[in-house]
């Protein structure tokens, strides 16, 4: 696991639509160019308020791994449980290349929704970093803007 860090982003503006967020991972990301393949998680609280913490798992394998997923989902949830009073897990894979979404990107992104419904994790999205662009895979349950 790479180190956290804090969530400084140019904006403090609560998050609550999918455009929003695709912003704010364009922001933290920046710029989002990769050269090995990582997943960044980041929490916002029900009002869509940004908790300060920022974690990049570093050395994702290209093919799903489900216990790695699994765990995941539990940090997600502990992080969630603990600090964004039930809020919401924001992913972001990222990895070398340009977009779209390949295989293993989709691989990832339905694995994760097997993992987060196991794990009871209901808020919860996926966007992808490649490239210079961020694009969603799993969008928010908000309004899109």
């Amino acid at each position: 696991m790479g180190t956290p860090t804090s969530s400084r982003p140019s904006s403090a503006e609560p998050v609550t639509t999918a455009a929003a967020l695709q912003q704010r991972w364009a922001e933290v990301l920046a710029p989002p160019v990769f050269t090995a393949r990582s997943l960044w998680l980041t929490w916002l609280d029900d009002a869509g308020v940004a908790v300060p913490l920022v974690v990049p798992i570093d050395e994702l394998p290209r093919r799903f791994d489900a216990v790695a997923a699994r765990g995941v989902v539990q940090l997600a949830r502990t992080v969630l449980d603990e600090q964004a009073g039930g809020g919401h897990v924001a992913l972001a894979l990222c990895r070398p290349g340009r977009l779209p979404a390949n295989h293993g990107d989709q691989e990832w992104a339905d694995g994760l929704g097997r993992a987060a419904a196991a794990g009871g994790l209901d808020s919860w999205s996926l966007h992808l970093a490649a490239g210079g662009s961020v694009q969603a895979m799993v969008a928010p349950p908000w309004p899109a803007r």
